[in-house]
């Protein structure tokens, strides 16, 4: 295929990333029941920089010893044992020539696993719906969570800097706060979820103040070359085809704020990344985030389909792509795409198994 689009270099603040190929956060429930890095996880993760993936972002990552943890086994960065042994997946993926970046993770009401407390905060005291992923060991409905108090705010605010700084000191290129499927970032995004009545809840401006504040303190806490980005979606893990009402002006308002609130880059993500945004329009969410946030945008959804990598990308819509199932299809679906070798067929039974086990890609 020669030395096409994705195959080119980018660079977020000050870091080149070797291609515009990355792998997207993905829960995998591998690590010690304390949170800690396992060796399976080491070699996970660097098998996708040995593969060729040019940024590699790990899963959803717990940040304090309180409410975040949403699932049994999912690691953290809540103390600084938990991330000396991150270091280890960053050493991994560096020696293999790739980048790497945490995603920083609070629950909020979807926690179905927290070893530290039962209780949950969230915006507004408000049953999630659906019920929880037995995917992840869930079983049943979720509770109700507790509304959570300003105090409460700011230490979740303050846990996402010390977080966030934690995994700078250990080597990370970089690190995304998880502002997506309906974990409690997007909780407060979200109209049925947030029925606050203060400068939190409301119109679309106060609902995205929350996700701004944690943005601005975070990249004023980090070296300035340490990249900070944001997840974004409309969908919810528990509630799969939800859209913002507003739709675009809500688009304008959320990404423009985030814009303007100190991030490197914005990762969207949506079921299929090239699908227009609302029923009324032509936009996709990942060409409305560029056009209002005028930042570096990373698109996932359905593009481990060469054509339609590549389409996103001269479009100018996206500067990077981020692989969810294809990549767990082929952990080295980079070098194989440049070598023009056949992808693997995606089967769900084999690779959508959520454990970090690389018995089926091993690449010696």
């Amino acid at each position: 295929m020669g030395k096409n689009i994705l195959f080119h270099s980018y660079k977020i603040n000050n870091t080149v990333i070797n291609n515009r190929v990355g792998v997207a956060p993905m829960t995998r429930i591998s690590a010690t029941e304390e949170g800690y890095i396992t060796d399976k996880m080491i070699k996970y993760y660097r098998s996708f920089a040995k593969g060729g993936f040019g940024l590699i972002i790990t899963e959803g990552t717990y940040i304090d010893d309180q409410n975040s943890q949403t699932y049994r086994n999912q690691p953290g960065i809540a103390f600084e044992g938990q991330a000396q042994a991150w270091k280890k997946v960053v050493d991994a993926v560096h020696a293999e020539g790739g980048k790497i970046f945490m995603q920083l993770q609070h629950t909020g009401p979807l926690s179905q696993g927290n070893r530290f407390t039962e209780k949950k905060i969230a915006p507004s005291a408000i049953q999630p719906k659906g019920e929880q992923l037995t995917f992840y060991l869930g079983e049943g409905k979720f509770t109700v969570p507790r509304e959570i108090t300003k105090a409460e705010m700011n230490a979740v605010k303050n846990n996402f800097v010390e977080a966030a700084k934690r995994a700078e000191s250990v080597g990370f290129d970089g690190v995304e706060l998880h502002g997506a499927n309906g974990y409690l970032l997007d909780s407060f995004l979200t109209e049925y979820t947030n029925q606050r009545t203060d400068e939190y809840g409301g119109s679309t401006e106060n609902r995205v103040r929350f996700l701004v504040e944690i943005s601005r303190e975070v990249t004023k806490a980090v070296g300035s070359d340490f990249i900070v980005g944001m997840r974004i979606s409309q969908s919810k893990v528990n509630d799969y085809f939800y859209k913002w009402s507003g739709k675009k002006e809500d688009a304008n308002i959320i990404f423009t704020s985030l814009g303007q609130s100190g991030l490197d880059y914005i990762h969207v993500t949506e079921y299929d990344a090239l699908q227009p945004a609302f029923a009324e329009g032509e936009e996709t969410l990942v060409s409305l985030a560029k056009k209002y946030s005028l930042l570096p945008i990373i698109a996932n959804g359905q593009l481990e389909n060469v054509e339609n990598a590549i389409n996103m990308l001269k479009s100018g819509d996206a500067d990077l792509i981020a692989l969810g199932k294809g990549a767990l299809a082929d952990h080295d679906w980079v070098r194989k795409v440049e070598n023009e070798v056949e992808l693997s067929v995606f089967n769900p039974t084999a690779v959508l198994h959520p454990v970090a086990d690389i018995k089926d890609f091993e690449m010696e």
